[in-house]
């Protein structure tokens, strides 16, 4: 059985990227969000084994929701896909609970090293 992967981005086109790259390396997409709060709610409902974040998502950002998926869930497992790879944002992104960091444009193995890493 493929690894379920929840990917949340508030641009269609990198949802669609990330999705494709995963679905490409044999794990299932098995949901999308384009704001912090519908990634809080999908993680909740789909219980996914893992989830791909954008830091800058409208109503809630990236750091934030993973703060609220980790509260909820200490064992979640959270990629963070950003343009912003200032080494504040990583470090807080990984403070609030977050396992690696992959920093947009990104090549397609970086995605799959990372998801990879973090799965075990």
């Amino acid at each position: 059985m493929s690894h379920r992967v929840l990917v949340c981005d508030d641009a269609l086109f990198m949802r669609t990227l990330v999705g494709d790259i995963l679905q490409q390396a044999g794990f299932d997409v098995c949901g999308q969000a384009e704001t912090g709060a519908q990634a809080v709610a999908q993680y909740k409902a789909l219980k996914p084994d893992l989830v791909t974040m954008d830091i800058v998502m409208p109503d809630m950002g990236g750091i934030d929701a993973v703060k609220q998926i980790t509260l909820w869930d200490p064992n979640a497992k959270v990629v963070m896909c950003s343009a912003m790879g200032q080494q504040a944002l990583v470090n807080e992104a990984l403070q609030a609970g977050a396992s690696d960091f992959v920093v947009k444009p990104f090549q397609p193995n970086r995605v799959i090293e990372a998801v990879q890493r973090v799965l075990g």
